[in-house]
């Protein structure tokens, strides 16, 4: 694959990626403490699994909407004034949230989400030819975990002004960096060909006559079975990071007896890994072993919530190498999963497939947070033996797609 530097990207995908640490420092920040900050202001597990399912239903519909309002409105407009909705205002209602109800107030403004989520997407790759997507979304990988390192800094706010203090900290710093990082990036970018075309096309089309060409957009899915293979292992894949995301921080603090300052401790750790993973690994992986290593990448992640369920309390050791473990594994299957399914969308097509797969998405992990909350009730370690099962269930539809894209390569695009 070569190496990952920022000299080698131009047009929108250097503007994009340029401003993303301002969102993905503060990000990683929170993140760790989110779910612990309600539990601390009275949210039960139970009410932290239906503020989750609340937002992702929220997010099914701005999914849907998505692809309709990246066209009409363009991808740089969408992006800014729904980042802006979804992200600064969130941020700053979550930082003074009191109780369950503040919380689904901020979840319902944050599932708007998914409007830029598409927008993004289709500023980050229309503009960006096929064979330089991996090299894009390793990149932004790369920034994800820069941003990774960060994560300590939290924890040194925890540790500093206790725990929910620190985390309104986070929270207000992260509205600031993320406003600044939404207009910055609207000033380096600029509007696709495609994008303008879109916007042209839809002027004067309706929202309803807008809904109506997702139905010729979805059969045209229905109809490429590859297609709808590598959609279905990105969902495991998003269903399984929805859970672990919300459950892991709990799991170590009250099922692990960690502190919960040293908890950030393991983002930050993760990061290092896969910077390594980075530099001396993935230039070693040529682009005709991606579907391998994904494989592998999958069964890895398996193992790594396996050693995470078996972990003793306040087994650091333990914990360090189910990190590990994991890490290689995200790096083994996030940047080829994202390029595959990138690769896989028509350019002409793209908001609406990509906003059709998010609400695909959403279909199957907004119950996540309500069964993820129940199992946690009955036994902390059932979320990640969820989490294992979809990655063991990734593994032959992996399979199956690799042999399929050998034998029909020319069918992977619709």
């Amino acid at each position: 694959m070569g190496s990952t530097s920022f000299r080698q990207l131009t047009g929108n995908a250097r503007g994009c990626l340029v401003y993303e640490p301002l969102f993905l420092i503060p990000y990683s920040m929170f993140a760790t403490y989110s779910s612990i900050f309600m539990y601390q202001l009275g949210v039960t597990e139970t009410g932290i699994g239906w503020i989750t399912s609340i937002g992702l239903l929220v997010q099914v519909l701005s999914s849907f909407l998505s692809g309709y309002l990246t066209d009409r409105m363009g991808r740089k407009r969408a992006l800014l004034y729904f980042d802006v909705l979804s992200w600064s205002i969130a941020t700053l209602l979550w930082a003074v949230s009191q109780n369950f109800w503040f919380f689904v107030i901020a979840a319902v403004i944050n599932g708007f989400q998914k409007v830029p989520h598409t927008a993004f997407y289709c500023l980050l790759v229309e503009d960006t030819a096929p064979k330089e997507r991996t090299y894009v979304f390793t990149l932004l990988q790369l920034i994800s975990v820069v941003g990774g390192l960060f994560a300590p800094l939290g924890g040194l706010l925890v540790y500093h002004f206790s725990l929910v203090p620190g985390v309104r900290i986070m929270f207000v710093l992260a509205c600031i960096l993320m406003t600044i990082q939404f207009i910055g990036r609207h000033y380096a970018t600029r509007e696709t060909e495609i994008g303008y075309r879109k916007m042209k096309e839809t002027k004067s089309m309706s929202l309803r006559e807008g809904m109506v060409d997702y139905i010729s957009v979805m059969k045209g899915m229905l109809k490429s079975p590859l297609l709808l293979i590598i959609f279905g292992v990105y969902i495991l894949f998003n269903f399984q990071m929805t859970v672990k995301t919300t459950y892991v921080s709990i799991f170590m603090v009250e099922y692990l007896h960690l502190g919960s300052g040293l908890i950030s401790v393991f983002p930050a750790f993760s990061s290092i890994i896969m910077l390594m993973f980075m530099r001396w690994i993935m230039p070693r992986i040529s682009e005709s072993k991606v579907n391998r290593t994904m494989v592998w990448g999958f069964i890895i992640s398996v193992l790594a919530n396996v050693v995470l369920v078996i972990a003793p309390e306040g087994d650091l050791v333990v914990l360090s190498v189910s990190t590990i473990i994991a890490a290689v594994g995200t790096m083994m299957t996030y940047p080829y999963l994202e390029t595959a399914v990138a690769n896989a969308i028509d350019d002409d097509n793209r908001a609406k497939i990509f906003a059709l797969l998010q609400v695909l998405i959403l279909i199957v992990i907004t119950p996540s947070g309500v069964i993820g909350g129940w199992a946690y009730g009955i036994d902390p370690r059932i979320p990640f033996l969820l989490v294992a099962g979809a990655f063991a269930v990734s593994i032959p539809l992996m399979m199956l797609y690799a042999k399929k894209v050998s034998k029909a390569p020319a069918e992977v695009s619709l």
